[in-house]
């Protein structure tokens, strides 16, 4: 599309174009080092360099127009769209480059200090065994149909992100299961994704290198609750103590637990060294969970992935068979 019908559809406005509104964008990237011909480049800052320092790099390589956060220094002559965040800008300039595809997308995002991984892996076989073609983000890979590569990031950059889902519609996905780590929550990444359920796992110290104290990372956390519509549901964990203030502060929630009072909750609960066996009472139903994966911690991710299936309305066959499909996660107990 042309720069112009990119900032239209960005709610930038066609006149920030300038009399560039007619250039043809092809991409959308903030890694000089990617650009190829005709791309967008946004100038995001980084924890360690600001992409402004790489404008005539990404010029050099190609790039027909930049946004930044920065005055457009009077050394550069390509179209300069000047923003006031250019981490959030980005990743609705990729959301609307690429038609938007979480809108046709059933999008499942997870997040939580432990367990996002395994969670994720078992939403998505319940939606397999639902008859839902799904797609995953995770920390392991990334998978997209039959395709499945190695994980760079547990959450790629937006315009990464918004490419995946798109080639997710395009093979025939209905849904889109992901982990949201809290890095990319704070940095922008999952912003402009139209989240049908959002999941917290718990959350322990962890990552406050980056956010600093507990109050900042659980905020991050949050953020992926803010997004979500007041009709979507919240899966959330009320054994853990973040959770429980969580779930108050949310407008639809479907809690889970194993000691407290929860919507989805085990009447039977028994571990051992082959799996767990759980007899999970919901407002659907009594399901009957087997699984090979060990200790309390998966039974936390075996409840998450239940309720998020109970939460969608899916079958209880499909939950239970989703769940006993799940042997093993690659480099998880």
């Amino acid at each position: 599309m042309t720069l112009g019908q990119l900032c239209e559809r960005s709610n930038l406005g066609r006149t920030r174009a300038g009399e560039a509104g007619d250039t043809l964008v092809t991409g959308v990237v903030c890694d000089s080092r990617v650009v190829k011909i005709g791309d967008l480049f946004v100038a995001v800052q980084g924890q360690h360099f600001d992409g402004a320092a790489f404008v005539k790099d990404a010029r050099a390589r190609g790039a027909v127009a930049v946004v930044a956060e920065d005055v457009q220094p009077p050394c550069f002559d390509v179209p300069w769209i000047q923003v006031d965040d250019a981490r959030a800008t980005m990743a609705v300039l990729a959301a609307a480059f690429y038609g938007h595809p979480s809108h046709e997308l059933l999008v499942v995002g997870t997040t939580g200090t432990n367990g996002k991984t395994t969670t994720t892996y078992l939403i998505e076989a319940i939606l397999q065994a639902a008859g839902i073609a799904c797609g995953r983000v995770s920390s392991v890979s990334y998978r997209i149909g039959d395709d499945e590569q190695s994980a760079e990031r547990t959450t790629p950059e937006s315009p990464h992100l918004q490419a995946m889902m798109r080639k997710m519609v395009d093979a025939g996905c209905r849904a889109c299961v992901m982990e949201v780590s809290s890095h990319a929550l704070d940095l922008r990444r999952a912003d402009a994704i139209r989240f049908d359920v959002a999941v917290f796992t718990n959350l322990t110290r962890d990552h406050l290198d980056f956010h600093g104290d507990m109050s900042r990372y659980f905020a991050a956390k949050r953020r992926l609750f803010d997004m979500l519509a007041d009709t979507s549901p919240a899966v959330i964990n009320v054994d853990d103590p973040y959770g429980r203030e969580l779930a108050l502060a949310v407008v639809k929630s479907v809690t889970y637990a194993i000691d407290a009072v929860a919507d989805v909750k085990p009447e039977r609960f028994d571990l051992s060294l082959s799996g767990m066996e759980l007899d999970v009472r919901t407002s659907r139903g009594l399901l009957r969970l087997r699984s090979s994966l060990l200790g309390r911690i998966n039974a936390y991710n075996v409840l998450a992935a239940a309720a998020t299936g109970v939460s969608l309305a899916l079958s209880l066959r499909a939950i239970e068979e989703g769940v006993g499909e799940v042997e093993r996660v690659p480099g998880r107990m």
